[in-house]
């Protein structure tokens, strides 16, 4: 349970997932107009709709190549192409592979954060990912107040003002991991405890056999894997 920066490598044309192994993909959402476009002509129409449906372009763009880098990374794993990657979804509208892909085994989570969007995925384990850009919130200790449990409101109530905004993030990063692996959503969030200080990692206080990664993929940015079962072997590639 360690916080750590890495060394994000190319992955190998090769790529093995082993049921011991966590592969983290680190990814960038800006990309040049023909990128994009390769991206979009990958997506499904109900994908295409939901792009539209965003007002502002780079909002739009953001989510086309989140999710043609998700379909990318998938098809590395499934030896098909980008295209032929098929989800479905649960109640609380978490994609995962569609029932024709389920003898594959893999468990997958993404999430983005202004430009940067992170990827992970591993061999039947539950796993949840979220990031965060650590951003200024007017009313922070009202947001931890009502999300968090009183002993973590006071955690981040008694931290010096240049300390508040980035351990409020660690905290919403660790629960929102954990509630994106269960699948049970934001709902949840005040009930899930985190152990942490400004100088130690955290730690996932909940029952059952959990991994909590914290991870920082960029500057200002903060990041949390949880994955079900201990003693993973984590990866992390650059797409």
């Amino acid at each position: 349970m360690t916080t750590f920066n890495h060394i994000w490598l190319p992955a190998p044309e090769n790529l093995i997932l082993s049921s011991d192994d966590v592969h983290i993909w680190k990814i960038e959402l800006q990309q040049p107009e023909l990128q994009i476009q390769s991206f979009r002509e990958t997506l499904s129409s109900d994908e295409i709709s939901r792009a539209e449906r965003f007002y502002f372009p780079e909002h739009r763009q953001r989510f086309i190549v989140g999710r043609g880098s998700l379909r990318t990374i998938l098809g590395h794993y499934l030896g098909i192409k980008p295209s032929q990657v098929e989800f479905d979804y649960q109640q609380r509208g978490k994609p995962l592979l569609a029932a024709k892909f389920a003898d594959s085994g893999l468990c997958f989570n993404l999430s983005h954060s202004q430009d940067l969007g992170l990827c992970g995925v591993s061999y039947q384990r539950l796993i949840g990912v979220d990031l965060e850009y650590i951003r200024l919130i007017s009313d922070l200790e009202h947001l931890a107040e009502r999300f968090f449990l009183p002993r973590e409101y006071e955690v981040i109530k008694l931290l010096p003002p240049e300390k508040k905004q980035q351990v409020f993030f660690r905290y919403w990063t660790c629960k929102e991991a954990y509630l994106k692996a269960t699948g049970d959503g934001l709902v949840q969030l005040e009930q899930i405890e985190i152990g942490l200080t400004p100088t130690k990692p955290a730690q996932l206080l909940v029952a059952g056999n959990w991994e909590l990664r914290e991870l920082i993929p960029a500057d200002n940015f903060a990041a949390a894997v949880v994955v079900a079962n201990h003693g993973g072997n984590f990866q992390f590639w650059q797409l």
